[in-house]
């Protein structure tokens, strides 16, 4: 195998694997080199997005990863049901595994943990080092005292069951279940006839989501929709962070000039945690570029992830006074109030595109939290916030 490269990507989530699989597609004649820990690209993961978060252009070259799509999906909450419009899909990691390891052949190297990591060099714990024009680091998310976050806390599993669900469109939400102390909901997606993935959901403060329960969870809600569970097939986890508030110059700063993406970059939506979108977007930037440099990529990576955060701020705003503004039991009233708005502004709001009509159209009316803790949110009166500010 070389030992110098255009360019090496360290870590084959969701974020690399795009870059990787892009250059592949705009510059194949670049050498690129992605190195996996684990033993596969992509982990074990489910991907979801909404058909207006990314383009068309966009839509056609991710085709191949996506495994599942529906035309629309539903919500549930205590006082309100709905159907809502608009495309949703979901791209599997044995989806992206598939595809990205036939398109990079020895060009990926898995199971292979990382001891050293400079903006030009990997050295692997095994001894063998690696150089390049320029190193990237996806690696996950990595928590930051520069950021405050709340989480998106799942646990899923993927059943084969024993009789046809008979669910046509995902759940997006279903929060009318017991809430448990933060804002909970069960997500499911139906991926054939008798197949589901069910995900235990809570919005929580920080990352002490009980497995063993969650597991119960999930039982006891396919159980209350008369689903009989057959075979596990899979189980999947993970902590996806919340941006409540932060310094973004410094989260950067920290970075001391190592390109970072996905996640470990700060980039992903402020109130799902979701990284799709923007990682199909970062693809496409680096992609169009002539050559990498440390600098340049840097600059680029940091550039964008800055104009991000500033579109993100009224979403940071949102997720202060759903993590901090009245009862915890009583957060989901929020997202019920929400799904209350038209379907064009939910679509804006999932693709981190509202316009200001949006942000008023969100505020208006009766609030869902009382006044005075909602002012206190907002405008981060809590000893937890004061040590932060919104930049």
């Amino acid at each position: 195998m070389n030992t110098r490269w255009d360019l090496i990507l360290v870590g084959a989530g969701l974020a690399n694997g795009l870059i990787a699989w892009r250059l592949r597609q705009c510059q194949p004649a670049l050498n690129v080199l992605l190195i996996e820990a684990g033993p596969t690209p992509g982990g074990n993961h489910t991907w979801s997005f909404h058909h207006g978060d990314i383009s068309a252009a966009q839509h056609a070259w991710l085709d191949p990863l996506v495994a599942h799509r529906w035309a629309d999906y539903d919500v549930f909450f205590p006082e309100r049901t709905r159907t809502v419009a608009g495309g949703y899909t979901s791209v599997t990691s044995e989806r992206f595994a598939e595809i990205i390891s036939r398109a990079l052949g020895d060009h990926l190297v898995t199971q292979t943990p990382i001891s050293q990591l400079t903006p030009t060099s990997v050295t692997l714990e095994d001894g063998r080092t690696f150089e390049a024009g320029a190193v990237i680091d996806g690696r996950g998310y990595q928590p930051s005292p520069h950021l405050t976050v709340g989480l998106q806390a799942f646990l899923g599993q993927q059943w084969q069951l024993k009789h046809p669900h008979g669910l046509t469109r995902p759940r997006l939400m279903d929060a009318t279940v017991d809430q448990q102390g933060g804002y909970r909901f069960v997500y499911t997606l139906p991926l054939s006839a008798t197949s589901l993935l069910i995900e235990d959901t809570h919005y929580i403060d920080r990352a002490t989501l009980d497995r063993d329960r969650a597991r119960l969870n999930i039982a006891h809600y396919a159980k209350a929709q008369g689903w009989a569970l057959g075979t596990l097939q899979r189980e999947e986890q993970g902590n996806l962070p919340i941006t409540l508030t932060g310094n973004h110059e410094a989260f950067w700063q920290a970075a001391q000039g190592r390109p970072q993406s996905g996640l470990r970059g700060g980039l992903f939506h402020p109130t799902t945690g979701y990284s799709l979108p923007l990682a199909v977007s970062l693809a496409d930037m680096i992609a169009a570029q002539s050559y990498f440099t440390p600098e340049s990529l840097y600059r680029l990576i940091r550039g964008y992830a800055a104009q991000c955060w500033r579109r993100q701020r009224f979403f940071r705003m949102l997720n202060r006074m759903l993590f901090l503004a009245g009862p915890d039991d009583k957060r989901w009233q929020v997202m019920q109030r929400f799904y209350g708005l038209n379907d064009g502004l939910i679509a804006r709001f999932y693709a981190g595109r509202l316009t200001l009509a949006d942000q008023a159209r969100i505020l208006t009316g009766k609030p869902p939290v009382p006044v005075r803790e909602a002012l206190q949110a907002v405008l981060k009166q809590t000893p937890r916030l004061r040590a932060f500010h919104d930049e």
